[in-house]
């Protein structure tokens, strides 16, 4: 087929590849513009834009598609598909409807569970037992189309940044396969029922909340890894916690305050239950063990945290 890719992050890219490893016909492909990045505001390339300059394929970075110029140039591509996956940009229907097949998406929840742009942080943070991957035919709404497939997959124990690379290849292989026999996957509407929004993430939300209970701080300290970082802060310095397991999660750890360490070994009170942290980050340091940063840095018993 003749196809048009539209992507940014590295979330995109195993699909690109999927698509071009089957043979199809990438006609363009969509990615935002280069911007600075890190800390040193070098202007860096998107993952998409990468990939695809190693592989020859040409790319386009437009800063909207808004303007007639832009729609029309989509147009003039004669395209069989479109397929976005995680591109950032809002399609406006005369885009949306220029490709003879439309425009399929690659989204990283079972719609219409967690639609929008978090939905792997939310699912972890709600303490959902499985997500997945819904390949989606796009229309004008946030993530309203109808489906055309679904798989699944356990959320227990990973980190966003494991489900992210897991979603990523599963979508891939999904693309792959609806765009082999579309008719074989038609499109069904999403239910009414079930219905919630993936808010986009605030570095705010980072900062580790010991108010709550152990089992929520340790969904938090998975949803932030590895960005923005589930953090705590101990005399003024930022501790980036990367993992944790949870102790007693049922019980109130009796004479501790949340946020309070009741033992030499990193273990934090929390409302109910404790968290005993297990890799922890400093400030321009690389990630350690626990035990690692004890031995240079003690935190004894009854330590506040903030």
């Amino acid at each position: 087929m003749r196809i048009a890719f539209m992507g940014t992050p590295p979330f995109a890219v195993p699909t690109l590849a999927a698509l071009h490893g089957a043979g199809h016909e990438i006609a363009a492909v969509y990615t935002q513009p280069p911007r600075p990045a890190q800390r040193g505001k070098k202007v860096q390339q998107s993952a998409v834009n990468a990939w695809a300059e190693e592989h020859g394929l040409p790319v386009r970075t437009p800063k909207s598609l808004k303007s007639a110029d832009e729609q029309a140039e989509f147009a003039a591509l004669d395209l069989d598909v479109a397929v976005v996956a995680a591109y950032g940009l809002i399609l406006p229907q005369a885009v949306l409807g220029a490709p003879r097949e439309g425009c399929l998406n690659v989204h990283g929840s079972i719609l219409p569970r967690w639609r929008g742009a978090a939905p792997v942080q939310r699912a972890i943070l709600a303490g959902d037992a499985e997500t997945g991957v819904t390949i989606m035919q796009m229309d004008a709404g946030l993530d309203t189309g109808a489906m055309r497939l679904i798989e699944r997959t356990p959320v227990a124990g990973k980190t966003a940044g494991m489900l992210t690379d897991e979603l990523a290849e599963m979508g891939a292989l999904m693309m792959v396969k609806v765009l082999s026999d579309l008719p074989a996957f038609p499109p069904a509407p999403q239910p009414d029922a079930g219905v919630t929004y993936a808010a986009k993430i605030d570095k705010s939300e980072a900062r580790l909340d010991f108010l709550t209970s152990a089992v929520q701080v340790e969904r938090q300290v998975r949803a932030f890894n590895p960005v923005p970082g589930a953090f705590f802060e101990l005399d003024g310095e930022r501790f980036k916690l990367l993992a944790a397991e949870v102790v007693h999660p049922a019980e109130t750890v009796a004479g501790a305050a949340p946020g309070t360490t009741i033992d030499g070994a990193l273990t934090i009170a929390c409302n109910p239950g404790a968290i005993r942290a297990t890799r922890v980050q400093r400030a321009g340091k690389p990630a350690m063990t626990a035990e690692e940063l004890l031995r240079g840095r003690a935190v004894p018993k009854g330590t506040r945290l903030a």
